[in-house]
């Protein structure tokens, strides 16, 4: 006979059980709900799958509660049964191999075994006993939960063989942070139960939510059987300004809860509801509704079992001969008894199990009940995953083959963590490294209708497998009800948040969500600077683009200088068409007429170039402004510079013997003055191509403004074309300032030493103006000594030539003259 490998699937309650003492006909239900168990939902194959579930009773209503609990367990076990069949039905999986199964009632808790052993000494009831003990030696059986939902059970070093189909509670704290986060609920209570389940979550809910900037404003403990608690409770309930409860106790408490506080009219309250309670209906009644109207928690998925309807129908009392409990529960569905009664009809146990309306009979959608058949699943796929065989090597693990006579607990285990399939009814399965599976919530929320009745809507979904800001997705198409029939969501803040114009300040003797608001900068919004582009406004409630500042033509300061500018041009042109028209006179021939029309050709360069530094400046505008002021200023300069010479050299010419003119004749004064302008050509283009001037915002010297402006880039290239121009006209003033009074004929010596001297004069009081001009200032100072400056050698060098020509043209002869 093959060898039979033991796969547990076990469900551990989620709270603690306390020692009560039974009557003996109370343990002889339980001994004969064991003994069916044990006795008879067992069928040997290939392979069997031992089922352990473990039950909770109370001696209250016995017998109803015993009919609820066994259609509970009823209807997993037959979930088991269905799986199997299905599995052994499916050519896909374990093909060659068949799976049974070995079904056993746990009994209740430890202590509550001890009690029925001892009451009740039976070999069978012992046979049932040594199974729930092996619950406790995790090193040999592998055990999958389809209802243990604590997150110690993740630490594989304590439980290195345990798996589960349901989410861990750590993965519900995740999603209930998410909620709460995503109403931006900053502000909760929290009310728990002494007990591993509800400490645990507290604890971790509390620890998750403080990551988030969710406070919590209290945790009370509530007890059933503790008056002081309740009255705490109760009193935090009234007096708290948080609007959010969350409510994380098992299904019992819960009950309990509900009926303590109902009479001291709690409303208000957004409750928030743990996994145990919050899909359970018949938690409402009519003085409790108000309590849960609006309550929001997550569910386990709901989704349908295709098939599995039709065989929980098919459940009768011929299947199970010898059970008393099952009878009972059958006499009460249909109303009538299997003796004879002159009450009740006779059943026949072929009763038609649609016809009853029960949590046995609601099979449209199951939520614990996936986790059972997912379980079932998992075991038979590990199982297919040990026996496949590829090459003499199993294709998983690289490991020798085997068959399924020597299958061992230990490859099962392996095999597990590897599990990745989808169930027939579309559920995605696989185990992380702690043991868990796939995490996934319904979020649900309660609406009582006008009719009375309780309709539990989900409202949206959370998943683990999607990415950060994905996994909590909330439905459009679905309407929300919330806490008090509020008709908007509850708002639950400690403390508003600052208005405008404040800042937020910790108070250290509050919760981080206290804070206190103070009064912010003027540069700030809610105290959190502005980018540097921006500014607040006027009521602080929002950030502005500060407003741009450079010299325009539509300014005053620049249309006046864009006015001198044009006159400077105007007079230029003027004195170029007086001079031409009398070209052939002797003052305009004297000291070389071509230098004199260069000249005049610069200073209208000089002019047309102050009005590149008006506008809104560019990258071409920038490189264009200073490049064409330094080398039109040196085209000028050097012409003045040659005119000098040319004075210089004409007295030299008149003395005895000398023949100096023919070596500063009119080529050499062309080419001087190319050869001066070329060096400043040189300065400029160095300093274009590495390190050229580009268009600026200045946000430093305003707070409230950005100022437009020409960075100079190279501050190097920037003086050293000023310094050039500064060289040439301090040499230019020198050689005037000799020959200021030698005779020739209109000497303009002494115009050219006035001229020069005003030019120095400004661009020496140019520099310190122009390091402390603010803003367009800066422009506007730079554009005045360009335009002062140009206006000083057209007056000083042409006006005196043009008073004769136009005023005195008897004067406008060979003879020696001073133009002074």
């Amino acid at each position: 006979m093959p060898r039979i490998t033991t796969i547990k699937l076990l469900c551990t309650m989620q709270w603690p059980v306390t020692v009560l003492l039974f009557t003996f006909m109370l343990l002889w239900h339980v001994y004969s709900l064991c003994r069916m168990c044990c006795k008879h939902w067992t069928e040997d194959k290939d392979f069997d799958l031992t089922l352990i579930f473990w039950v909770f009773f109370t001696p209250v209503k016995v017998l109803a509660l015993l009919s609820a609990v066994f259609f509970s367990l009823s209807g997993w076990l037959q979930i088991v049964m269905f799986a199997v069949e299905e599995i052994n039905r499916d050519p896909q999986i374990l093909p060659g191999v068949t799976l049974g199964y070995r079904l056993y009632n746990g009994c209740g808790s430890e202590n509550l075994i001890r009690a029925a052993v001892e009451a009740v000494n039976s070999d069978e009831f012992k046979d049932c006993t040594v199974y729930i003990l092996f619950i406790y030696d995790s090193s040999v059986y592998l055990q999958v939960s389809y209802l243990s939902t604590c997150a110690c059970l993740s630490n594989k070093k304590l439980f290195p063989t345990f798996f589960r189909t349901v989410p861990s509670d750590s993965f519900q704290i995740k999603a209930l942070v998410q909620l709460m986060k995503h109403f931006d609920w900053r502000w909760v209570g929290i009310i728990y139960t002494v007990g591993s389940y509800s400490e645990e979550g507290t604890a971790q809910f509390v620890q998750a939510a403080k990551k988030e900037g969710i406070c919590v404003e209290y945790h009370l403990p509530y007890s059933k059987t503790s008056r002081v608690k309740l009255r705490r409770v109760v009193k935090m309930l009234r007096v708290s300004t948080s609007k959010v409860v969350l409510l994380f106790v098992s299904l019992s408490y819960t009950k309990s809860f509900l009926s303590d506080v109902k009479k001291y009219n709690i409303t208000g309250k957004q409750w928030i509801g743990s996994e145990s309670w919050i899909t359970q209906p018949d938690l409402a009644s009519e003085t409790t509704k108000h309590i849960l109207q609006g309550a929001i928690g997550f569910a386990l998925p709901r989704a349908p079992i295709p098939g599995l309807a039709e065989f929980l129908f098919s459940l009768k009392p011929l299947d199970f001969p010898d059970s008393t409990i099952l009878k009972k529960i059958w006499e009460r569905f249909f109303d009538c008894s299997f003796t004879p009664s002159n009450v009740t009809t006779m059943c026949t146990g072929r009763e038609d199990l649609h016809t009853v309306s029960s949590d046995y009979t609601d099979v449209m959608y199951f939520r614990p009940e996936n986790n059972v058949y997912m379980a079932v699943y998992v075991a038979a796929h590990a199982l297919h995953s040990v026996l496949q065989c590829n090459n003499s090597s199993n294709p998983t693990t690289g490991k020798p083959c085997v068959t399924k006579t020597q299958v061992q607990p230990k490859m099962v285990l392996e095999h597990f963590k590897y599990v990745n399939f989808t169930t027939p009814n579309g559920i995605k399965v696989f185990f992380d490294e702690s043991g868990d599976s796939a995490t996934r919530y319904d979020m649900v929320n309660w609406q009582i209708q006008e009719d009375g009745s309780v309709e539990i809507v989900t409202i949206g979904q959370y998943d683990n497998l999607f990415p950060d800001g994905e996994k909590f997705k909330l439905k459009d198409d679905v309407k929300f009800v919330w806490g008090g029939n509020s008709p908007e969501v509850p708002r639950s803040l400690c403390k508003e948040p600052c208005p405008p114009g404040t800042r937020k300040a910790i108070n250290k003797r509050k919760p981080l969500c206290c804070f206190d608001c103070f009064e912010c900068p003027e540069d700030s919004l809610e105290c959190l600077i502005c980018p540097p582009e921006f500014w607040p406004s006027k009521k602080k409630d929002k950030c502005l683009p500060k407003p741009t500042e450079y010299l325009s033509y539509k300014d005053i300061m620049g249309a006046l200088l864009t006015a001198f500018g044009c006159v400077g041009i105007f007079l230029s042109l003027l004195v170029s068409i007086i001079f031409l028209t009398h070209k052939e006179t002797p003052i305009v021939k004297a000291n070389n007429s071509e230098l004199s029309f260069l000249l005049l050709f610069s200073l209208k360069l000089c002019f047309l170039c102050s009005l590149t530094f008006i506008g809104r400046p560019s990258d071409w505008s920038c490189m264009l402004r200073h490049t064409a002021f330094g080398i039109t200023f040196v085209l000028c300069i050097s012409c003045v510079l040659g005119k000098t010479i040319v004075v210089l050299m004409a007295f030299r010419a008149t003395l005895p013997g000398s023949n100096v003119m023919k070596w500063f004749g009119p080529v050499q004064q062309k080419l001087s003055v190319l050869s001066f302008t070329l060096v400043q050509v040189l300065i400029c283009i160095l300093w274009l191509t590495t390190n050229p001037p580009f268009p600026k915002m200045n946000i430093m010297y305003y707070k409230d403004r950005i100022i437009l402006e020409c960075a100079l880039g190279s501050a190097a290239g920037f003086w050293a074309v000023l310094g050039y121009v500064g060289v040439l006209a301090l040499l230019c003033f020198i050689l005037a300032f000799l020959a200021r009074n030698l005779p020739d004929t209109f000497n303009e010596a002494k115009l050219i030493t006035f001229s020069m001297l005003i030019f120095c004069s400004v661009w020496i009081a140019f520099i310190p103006a122009y390091v402390s001009s603010p803003g367009k200032f800066t422009v506007a100072v730079e554009i005045f000594a360009i335009l002062a400056s140009s206006f000083g050698m057209l007056t000083c060098i042409f006006a005196p030539k043009c008073y004769i020509i136009i005023f005195r043209p008897e004067q406008n002869t060979k003879k020696i003259n001073s133009l002074s």
